[in-house]
């Protein structure tokens, strides 16, 4: 993969919240985690496990724990008939964990967000989740701690990022496509010194 194929990825993955209800490869799903599991961690503690759940059953049972795009609920949900295929829960192993955990949570899930991305499988990184109903429907054992759900499956829609001011809420227009504003490049980068917006 040259340079710009690796920008193009990172520059056009979006979260997905409609999705077509194709099966995803089990390999390929593996083959996303074991680009995860070599991220960066914390002092390498490497604290965090998978539990990949494609089982139908269970994935009904899941998607009602997770809640959607706060900021235009419940338009932001999935439509019935594209729910998420399958998902990704990422647990924090107690037992091995410290409080630097959670800054091993960011470059692992991205690091997966990106892999299934190359896959051209989209994603949703949930927070907002039911953690003691879904330990309880996994069968989770008491040493992990649920700390997101990523919903997963081939994109039903196509978001699309754009420049923004000040309004960073997500938004959908009149043709149901959903638009994400991003802070413009001269308010976040600076050089050599900070300066004020430009």
């Amino acid at each position: 993969m040259n340079p710009a194929e690796v920008l193009q990825l990172l520059e056009t993955r979006r979260s997905v919240r409609q999705f077509k209800q194709d099966s995803l490869s089990r390999e390929v799903i593996e083959k996303c985690v074991n680009a995860t599991r070599l991220a960066p961690s914390a002092r390498n503690l490497q604290p965090l496990e998978f539990v990949y759940v494609d089982d139908a059953e269970l994935v009904r049972k899941i998607f009602p724990m997770t809640k959607w795009a706060g900021y235009i609920m419940p338009q932001g949900n999935p439509k019935p008939g594209q729910e998420p295929v399958s998902y990704l829960v990422v647990l924090e192993n107690k037992e091995i964990s410290d409080a630097n955990f959670k800054y091993d949570v960011g470059a692992y899930v991205e690091n997966f967000l990106l892999a299934c991305w190359g896959f051209e499988i989209g994603s949703c990184w949930i927070l907002s989740v039911n953690r003691e109903v879904l330990q309880s429907i996994l069968e989770i054992p008491a040493k992990y701690e649920i700390n997101c759900v990523v919903a997963l499956g081939y994109p039903a829609e196509s978001p699309m990022a754009e420049d923004t001011n000040d309004d960073i809420k997500y938004y959908k227009d009149s043709d149901d496509r959903l638009h994400v504003p991003k802070r413009k490049m001269d308010h976040i980068y600076h050089l050599n010194k900070i300066h004020e917006k430009r």
